[in-house]
This record gives C-alpha cells, structure tokens and sequence, in this order.
C-alpha cells in the first residue's frame, strides 16, 4: 500500500510539474517590494536574483503580483515617499538584473515576459494609504506601473473601514466613504482592477451596490471553514463569482484552519478549494500565497503564532499535485494555477 501511495505521489508531482512548466502560473500575492527594500536599505543588491527568483522558478511561477504594502510605523506622514521608495527599489533591481524580471503594466506585457523567459511583476497596493485623501496621486500611481487597487489593509483609511484578522475592541464600522466611491470610479476609468482583500464586509457590500464589474480577493480564503473576518463568507463568494471575480487561496495558518494545529498543509487548503467549487465553480479559484515565514519571528515561543501552510514557492507544486490527486482535470488545473487570474486581468486592466 505504501508503494503505492509513493508511486501516485510521484506520479501526480510529475504531472503538476509539467503543468506548471507549460502553463503560466499566477500568485495575485507577495510582499515583494517590501522585503527587497528592508534589504536593499541594508545595503544588499540583486535581492530578486539572488533571493527570490530561484525559488518562484523552481516552483514555475511566471507571474507575481507584488503589493505595496506599508507598515504603520510609515503612517501617515511618511505613506506616499515609502510607496515610491518601494517602486523605485523594484526599478533599482531591474537595472541589476537585466533580462531576468520585468515591470508589467498590462496582459499583453505579461504574454510577452513569458515568452522571454522572464517573471512578469505586476504593482497592487495593499491599502491605499500613499494617496491620502488625494484622488489626483491615484493617477500617478497608474503612470508609474500600478495597476491593481487593494482598498484597505487591516486598518481604516479615507477609503473604508480593513477588517481585522482577530477581533479587537472598537467602535461602529464603517463601509465606503465618499471618497472611496470616488476612488472606486477614478480606478477602474483609468484601467486599475479593485481588491477587496482586507476590506470589510461593509465595504464588499458597498462595493458590489456601486460597482458591477469583477472584482478579486487576492488573498483570501472561506470562512465557512476558517473563521476570520479575512476570509469571504458564502454569499460574498457567491457574488463574487456573479462578476467572473476571483480568489487567491491563502497559505497562512490562521486562514487555512486551527493555526494551532502545527501540521496544517497543502491538504487543508485544498479543502478551500474544494469548498469554492462546490459553491460557485473552478473559474473563481486562483492562487494568492501570500507567503509570509520570512517576516515572521519564530525565536520567540508562542503556540499560537500564524506559518505558511504551503513552505515557499518551491513547494507551491506539492499543492497543484494534491489538486491533481482529488480529481481535477488538467483543463480545470490551467485555470486555478493562473489562467483564471490572467482572465480576470485581460477583463480589467489596461
């Protein structure tokens, strides 16, 4: 019986490797450009090359979604110079690297990267803090290469109310403001795709009452099987799927199930999966790692701290694999590991 197993294992990583070779494989979620300035800033070059780009290759991706993401100690003074360093820390690293990545700004530009042989980067903001309350940098923003608006993080901004990955004591919520339904407009009349990861159930509510076109969550999972505020209940994925939207399953623990359970893998985010297909079909499935061990401090002991579910980009096949052994068909896979995503970007950016 053991053999056995072993030899289906084998054959099912022989067939999602050969999947993720042919096919373009999409993550709508790293920190990326955080991580490269924090070393760049240290006064390390080739970070991508060097760090990065090994383990996204061994794992077949060709297409990143890299966010700008800033931290609170940045807030609020310091928001807009931050998110411009971290563009012009991604610029730094394609001069060093020629050949190797390239800044994409739309479908056509990611096409044409992978025919180089290059991983396609494409800018998302993760909460939209760098533009204040100034709708006039939201178009700056798209000049220089950003095409993907993720409202909020975990926080309040002019734009709406974050959901918090755990409760916390605070006051009445709130969903799109004023200005954030500007924002909304502005976004998509220029060619920007809107993300509601992170964004609480108010402002998704908001958000599908003012705006019918796709939508992604690019980084979020169901709460049916996982409760947190972060991950979508049924009826947001079911309206989701109703604008051809799509979600990128998350690898972190507290968003795949019991963070406690220390063995939480590929299997329990499969079960994502499984879920959203059931619910509202294989074309609303994406991949939106959101690999975060790196950032996370695991010296200190603490039973209860969040790990990546899936170990990196180079074990990222290990999940198309486990797909694979529950029976979805290779033209079902194509779909999941990036066509599904590209779909959804030939839909909305430009």
């Amino acid at each position: 019986m053991k053999d056995n197993q072993e030899k289906d294992k084998t054959f099912y990583m022989e067939q999602a490797t050969h999947l993720h070779n042919c096919h373009l494989v999409v993550d709508a979620h790293f920190d990326l450009p955080p991580l490269v300035l924090a070393k760049r800033l240290k006064g390390a070059t080739h970070v991508i090359e060097n760090d990065y780009l090994p383990a996204l290759r061994a794992g077949g991706v060709g297409l990143v979604i890299s966010s700008l993401f800033i931290p609170n100690e940045f807030l609020p003074e310091m928001g807009l110079r931050r998110a411009l360093d971290l563009i012009s820390a991604l610029h730094s690293e394609m001069e060093e690297s020629p050949g190797l990545f390239s800044l994409c700004r739309n479908t056509e530009e990611i096409k044409q990267a992978r025919e180089r042989g290059e991983l396609a980067i494409l800018l998302s903001f993760e909460g939209l803090e760098p533009i204040g309350n100034d709708l006039s940098l939201l178009r700056i923003f798209y000049e220089l290469g950003v095409r993907g608006v993720g409202l909020t993080w975990s926080r309040r901004n002019y734009v709406a109310d974050g959901c918090f990955f755990n409760p916390v004591e605070e006051g009445r919520k709130g969903g799109l403001t004023d200005f954030g339904l500007r924002v909304v407009r502005e976004a998509v009349r220029l060619g920007m795709y809107l993300d509601i990861s992170h964004l609480n159930d108010e402002g998704v509510e908001d958000l599908f009452a003012f705006y019918d076109g796709p939508v992604m969550a690019s980084h979020s999972n169901c709460r049916s099987l996982t409760f947190t505020m972060r991950n979508l209940t049924d009826e947001l994925i079911q309206k989701l799927a109703s604008r051809r939207g799509v979600m990128g399953m998350n690898v972190c623990s507290a968003f795949v199930g019991n963070p406690d359970k220390k063995s939480l893998d590929e299997k329990d985010l499969a079960n994502h999966v499984d879920y959203i297909r059931d619910l509202a079909g294989v074309e609303q499935v994406g991949f939106g790692f959101d690999f975060c061990d790196e950032m996370r401090d695991f010296s200190k002991p603490d039973p209860h701290r969040n790990y990546d579910c899936i170990k990196g980009y180079s074990r990222c096949i290990e999940f198309t694999a486990e797909l694979l052994a529950r029976g979805y068909s290779e033209e079902e896979l194509v779909k999941i590991i990036g066509g599904n995503f590209l779909r959804f970007l030939e839909e909305t950016i430009h």
